[in-house]
């Protein structure tokens, strides 16, 4: 079905960019020593806001690119490479914490910041940029454009497949924020390491295959001229 199609892809190209293993990683090293009972509270907050905050990507990506006049297929063609790009570049990064490493450099918080100056920042930075950052919203504007289609029952299937995969990304954030003191001794850095190459190699084939979506009907409308 539409709907569940829509979700894997969305799912599949999303993982690798919110990363919760790799981000709770980051988000342990950016709050320090906290009770378990805050780090649910906070992680409970960052999660909700990474629903609202890739819901409302997904609801006004379609119209933003009509306000600016940008078609579907220049969109998957230049979503498709940046998508890609990203991949390749997590596929060859040579450090084990690449990905956590290249979070850190986005956001620095004093290591002796309170539990409620640490909710004051539950949307940013934690939502944006260390959980979902600027990778995130190309790929939610990509597919929010993919997914238009000619009759109201297929945009609500697609939209609705997208939205569960944000729903199920952002229940793994959740889990992995929580429990963010047992991931960091419980695995080796390596090994999640290695499960991001995996998720960064499918990402490279997802971008390369939307590019190639809208390549071929930019190629297609050339040639019936």
């Amino acid at each position: 079905m539409l709907i569940w199609t829509t979700f894997l892809i969305a799912f599949s190209a999303l993982l690798p960019l919110i990363n919760p293993l790799g981000s709770s990683l980051v988000f342990m090293g950016l709050v320090g020593d906290m009770p378990a009972s805050a780090c649910r509270t906070l992680a409970r907050k960052i999660a909700i806001n990474n629903v609202i905050f890739l819901a409302v990507a997904e609801l006004l990506g379609s119209a933003i690119l009509h306000f600016f006049g940008i078609s579907l297929p220049i969109v998957q063609v230049s979503g498709g490479f940046v998508i890609a790009a990203i991949g390749w570049s997590v596929l060859n990064e040579p450090d084990a914490e690449a990905s956590s490493q290249s979070k850190r450099e986005e956001i620095q918080i004093a290591s002796d910041t309170r539990l409620s100056t640490l909710e004051q920042k539950a949307f940013y930075p934690f939502t944006f940029p260390v959980t979902s950052g600027p990778g995130t919203l190309v790929v939610m504007l990509t597919l929010s454009a993919r997914t238009a289609g000619k009759n109201l029952t297929h945009n609500l299937l697609a939209h609705g497949g997208l939205f569960l995969a944000v729903l199920v990304l952002s229940a793994l954030v959740y889990l992995c924020y929580a429990n963010a003191p047992r991931i960091t001794n419980a695995i080796p850095p390596a090994t999640a390491h290695g499960i991001l190459r995996v998720m960064a190699f499918i990402l490279l084939c997802i971008g390369v295959q939307i590019a190639w979506n809208g390549a071929s009907v930019l190629l297609h409308s050339v040639l019936v001229r």
